[in-house]
């Protein structure tokens, strides 16, 4: 994967989309730094769209200097792309001028109890790095989100409705695969599509057909966006007290390949930390902050409030100055 090439020191710079967590999470495994734009900073034009009100594209680096490189060449109104915010309502920074300059006065807020339900590692990383940001003057506040814990169900139930729409197109008549020798029209949409979506995707795609079907509309899909603006809400009032949030992007380490595919609900649990972010449309950072008991990396989340992306590097410069792992590489386990 292209993450890997990164990692490995073999390319320096990937460009990815994500929905829940698609850039963080993997930094956050192979030791790299992965941003996800504001939604609307950065064009997604020519993305096949999976959920159009959470697909974003950002960048997956060695370094934090070179994701602000990066964030410098795409970020910006794109025409072509409908949801590309305008440059007039929010300006473009030069989000390498000041990234060594340290932000004056940080506050980060913490929710104590998110740490809870990270493993031991991953937990004692990430109140490390908050001592590391206390060392270098920053202020710990405490906040609360009461919401948080309803993302996961929030999330996969409108990310999966608007994947069932967005990937409708896909018929073997318009868009797609097609299949050979059809015996009928109905064979070529049913075997196209059983033949080309693997079984993740036809999971997803019945799941959000379930929820916009009639009669669990307003049970599941419209309560999933109230559920989304209360999670907005939690972000803007937690804004309003310190200038980023601090939480693990995983709460585990990277797990063997395969290991979850048998359990769904497992692999959905892995994006509890980073969907969130995804529901508000806010921006977030990986940044490597050490390394568990089998030398496997872990990525620290910094959160910040929509199109403060400068602020949000700077504040992650500040960490790698003092905690530089860019050049230590993750070990491979073998899946024997």
């Amino acid at each position: 994967m292209f993450f890997d090439l990164v990692e490995d020191g073999l390319g320096c710079i990937a460009a990815f989309d994500l929905t829940g967590g698609s850039i963080r999470q993997p930094a956050s495994f192979c030791g790299v730094v992965g941003l996800k734009p504001t939604y609307g900073r950065v064009s997604r034009f020519g993305l096949v769209a999976y959920g159009s009100s959470l697909d974003q594209i950002g960048p997956l680096t060695r370094n934090v200097a070179d994701a602000a490189l990066v964030m410098n060449v795409i970020s910006g109104h794109d025409d072509r792309d409908s949801t590309s915010i305008s440059s007039d309502i929010a300006p473009v920074s030069d989000y390498l001028a000041d990234l060594d300059k340290p932000v004056k006065g940080l506050k980060i807020g913490v929710v104590p109890k998110f740490n809870e339900g990270a493993d031991e590692d991953v937990s004692k990383a990430i109140a490390k790095a908050l001592e590391t940001y206390k060392s270098i003057g920053a202020e710990i506040i405490e906040i609360t989100m009461p919401h948080f814990e309803y993302a996961i169900a929030a999330y996969y139930v409108i990310a999966t409705a608007e994947a069932s729409s967005n990937l409708a197109r896909y018929d073997g008549v318009h868009y797609g695969h097609r299949t050979e020798n059809p015996k009928d029209y109905i064979e070529v949409y049913s075997k196209s599509r059983a033949e080309a979506f693997g079984e993740e995707v036809k999971r997803r795609i019945m799941l959000g057909t379930y929820a916009l079907s009639s009669g669990y509309y307003d049970a599941y899909y419209l309560r999933a966006l109230k559920v989304r603006n209360l999670i907005r809400s939690d972000f803007t009032n937690a804004f309003e007290s310190c200038d980023c949030v601090i939480m693990p992007v995983s709460p585990t380490t990277a797990f063997k390949i395969g290991e979850k595919t048998d359990d769904p609900l497992q692999m959905y649990l892995a994006d509890v930390y980073t969907i969130a972010a995804n529901l508000a449309g806010i921006p977030g950072i990986s940044v490597p902050c050490g390394f568990d008991s089998n030398d496997l990396p872990i990525g620290l989340q910094i959160l910040s409030p929509n199109f403060t992306e400068e602020k949000l590097l700077r504040v992650a410069r500040m960490y790698e100055k003092q905690n530089d792992l860019s050049s230590r590489k993750a070990k491979v386990i073998s899946q024997d």
